[in-house]
């Protein structure tokens, strides 16, 4: 008798864990702020090479409850090798990006939360120069 109830306590928080779980992965609705950054950067479309160089830009922008967009979206850092051009294409495609994926669909929870917030949101295009080994030739070898 004794493990026929270990069992029913079981099979009841199973039921328990699988109600109180977010409803996000079935309503496709954001719940944490990485499933906001995740939906934004799925949305992002890089200017083709033919019209503008690779740079990394950063947009700040705040957004209400429900998803849509407050006040104005901001550039905050865009790389300092970039021509007017690349700046200038890479500023609409932000902003392309921006109109294309909101309204963002919040969950209540995190409407809530996020409402009024600004987020910095950066976009990397550049390749990354491979970090180069430091030499420590300034270190005293260790004597044993």
């Amino acid at each position: 008798m004794q493990r026929g109830m270990s069992s029913v306590w079981f099979a009841t928080a199973v039921v328990l864990l699988a109600l109180a779980w977010p409803a996000r992965a079935e309503t496709g609705q954001l719940d944490t702020l990485q499933d906001l950054y995740i939906q934004l950067h799925r949305c992002w479309k890089p200017p083709p090479l033919s019209v503008a160089n690779p740079i990394d830009i950063t947009v700040i922008v705040s957004f209400n409850r429900q998803g849509t967009i407050l006040g104005h979206p901001r550039i905050s850092y865009e790389s300092e090798q970039a021509t007017e051009n690349d700046r200038l294409q890479y500023r609409i495609a932000v902003m392309e990006t921006l109109q294309r994926c909101t309204p963002l669909p919040f969950t209540e929870g995190l409407g809530g939360a996020v409402a009024g917030r600004p987020f910095a949101i950066p976009f990397k295009t550049r390749k990354r120069e491979p970090k180069t080994q430091e030499k420590r030739a300034w270190l005293p070898l260790k004597i044993l």
